[in-house]
Parts: C-alpha cells; structure tokens; sequence
C-alpha cells in the first residue's frame, strides 16, 4: 500500500514538474484533475471514517486481538516486537485489557511486558500486577490529545494540496492566453 501511494505521488509530481517545464496545458491539466481526485478521495475517506466511526473501533479492536494469536508465532517477530515496544513505553496490557492475551494464548499468561515490576517470566505469575488498561485506550487517549497536531497537519496538507492546484490552473492559463503551442 505504501508502494502504490509512493508511485501516485511520483507520477503526480512528474505531471506537474513535467507540464511547468515544458509549459504543456495537457500535462498541466492531467496534474490538475489527479490532485483534485487525491482531494476528493480524501475528503470522501474522511467523512466515511466520521460515519462509521463505531465500525471502524470494533474492526481495529478485533484485528488487533487476532494479532494478538500470532504473538507467539516463530515468523511473527516483528509483530512481538512492536506488542512488547507498545505495552512497555504506553504501559498497558492487551487490547482491551490484560485478559485479552489469556483468549489469545490460551493459557492464563501475558507477555512480560505488562508486567508493572517487569523482570524474566513475570508474565505466568498470576499474582503480578499487570497494567490495567488496555493499549487500544491509550492509542484513542493519545489521538484525542494531539488531535490539534494531527488536524495542523491535515491542515497543512490541504494548503499544498490547493496551492499545487490553483498553480496548475494559472500557468495552463497563462500558457493558453500567450497561445504557446509546444510539442510534448
């Protein structure tokens, strides 16, 4: 997915790049259209993701506590690391609650990382005390205190996003108006 985004993003800016140098309306015009369908496929993600908000919760909730099965998986480190990363900088346990990670590994364990006093197979000793709140919480607490930033950025997106519009409309008129007719 970041492949393709990386490539959509390449070929819009060597429409535009291409079409200013060569002073070519069509090229122009193509960088137009694909920045204003980026704009409208944005806009239309985020009012989706406003409307089915509640769906979007449960689904992350419930493909974050499948991840949380192939925690113990020998091809899956990757994805340990990061548990192991985000229980012990966010200092949580499971998605929803330590108890997640008992319905994922069938048996009454966690990772060593929820641990609050962490040390080597802490996890199989039920009598720690394990981080009460979940990571999915914290991820939503977290996105909820820098929603000002997110928004910023989002912000500032749209401005470039504007700007690459409204200059690719003022050079291919000018280029229109002064009749250059250059060959691709």
């Amino acid at each position: 997915m970041v492949i393709a985004l990386g490539a959509i993003v390449m070929v819009t800016g060597f429409l535009g790049c291409l079409g200013a140098i060569k002073e070519n309306k069509c090229l122009l015009l193509s960088f137009f259209i694909v920045l204003l369908i980026i704009l409208l496929a944005e806009l239309i993600l985020l009012i989706l993701f406003f409307v089915y908000s509640d769906k979007v919760s449960e689904n992350a909730k419930q493909d974050l506590k499948d991840g949380l099965a192939l925690y113990n998986t020998d091809n899956n480190v990757g994805l340990r690391n990061a548990w192991n990363i985000i229980q012990a900088e966010w200092k949580c346990c499971g998605v929803i609650g330590f108890t997640d990670w008992h319905e994922a590994l069938k048996e009454k364990v966690v990772p060593d990382r929820c641990c609050q006093e962490h040390y080597q197979e802490c996890g199989r000793n039920s009598t720690n005390m394990f981080w009460n709140r979940g990571c999915y919480e914290k991820v939503e607490e977290w996105l909820d205190d820098n929603k000002h930033l997110l928004g910023t950025i989002g912000m500032c997106i749209l401005v470039v996003q504007l700007l690459g519009m409204a200059f690719s409309m003022t050079l291919f008129h000018q280029i229109h108006r002064t009749g250059k007719k250059y060959d691709a």
